[in-house]
């Protein structure tokens, strides 16, 4: 089994791990994930990865930085990165700063071999980052809660423009629950306007086929019967839970992270149900 992890790539915490030169972060100034629709001045420390590597030089890459490649890297943040000057507040007064891009890349697999990389594609994807995830084959992603609104990637995330080469999910940790996402107004945790939310939900439900009646098992189907090599469903949308098992908000300091599965919260028909899916869309064992 491979666990992925999701998110910025470690930031200074990484140094008692990583105690001797090049892989020595270096703190200043701030990387953060720019303004987006899920906050107009959020401030998302991200990672001092792209300035370690360009201060610390490719060639040493060696196994004491294996860590910081298993994962769904934000791959956008490699070819251009958002930085902050140290101490501003909000994510507003930032600029664009250019990443090591393919060099970074490619004294990985010098250094450590093929690495088991998804390309997080969200947010500000340039046609510099998808020929970056192109050029050494990374799995792109698609979040089909994004493809019915005014994401930019919307057609992207729709299942019949996956690709074989994608992982895609029906939303990550940094979204609401299937259920959440589909019961509430959006209103809050977002920028978009009421209307454009009532917009979202009827192509939804013309796009999917639905009357919205159990939307968590309609969207895990949508995406296990794509095309995409992997398919990857929380926890909380077989269980089909709302937005109190919301796992992350966006721009929210605290009270992220808090759910946690319960012994006896998946009963034998879920397992049941999800293995039928598992088995008609030929994603189980070839053994």
């Amino acid at each position: 089994m491979t666990a992925l992890t999701s998110g910025p790539i470690p930031n200074c915490s990484i140094s008692t791990r990583m105690a001797t030169p090049p892989c020595r972060p270096v703190c200043r100034p701030i990387i953060s994930a720019p303004p987006d629709n899920c906050g107009a001045t959020r401030y998302t420390p991200g990672t001092s990865w792209p300035r370690l590597v360009i201060l610390g030089g490719l060639n040493a890459l060696d196994q004491r930085c294996a860590c910081l490649t298993s994962s769904a890297s934000i791959i956008s943040g490699f070819e251009a990165f958002w930085e902050i000057p140290a101490g501003e507040k909000t994510a507003i007064n930032g600029r664009w700063v250019k990443g090591p891009g393919a060099e970074l890349f490619e004294a990985v697999q010098k250094n450590l071999g093929d690495m088991p990389i998804v390309a997080e594609t969200l947010g500000v994807i340039t046609p510099e980052v998808t020929a970056l995830r192109d050029r050494f084959g990374f799995p792109g992603m698609g979040i089909l809660q994004f493809a019915f609104g005014s994401d930019p990637q919307g057609l992207d995330f729709m299942p019949h423009n996956y690709r074989r080469n994608f992982a895609v999910y029906t939303g990550t940790h940094d979204n609401d629950t299937t259920v959440g996402w589909w019961s509430s107004s959006g209103v809050g945790d977002s920028t978009r306007t009421a209307e454009g939310i009532r917009a979202e939900k009827e192509f939804a439900r013309k796009y999917l086929g639905t009357d919205g009646r159990e939307m968590n098992w309609v969207m895990i189907r949508a995406i296990l019967a794509s095309v995409a090599d992997l398919a990857i469903i929380p926890l909380q949308d077989v269980l089909g839970l709302g937005n109190e098992a919301r796992m992350n908000l966006p721009a929210r300091a605290s009270g992220n992270w808090q759910w946690r599965f319960v012994a006896g919260q998946l009963t034998p028909e879920m397992g049941q149900r999800l293995g039928e899916l598992v088995r008609i869309y030929g994603r189980g064992s070839k053994q």
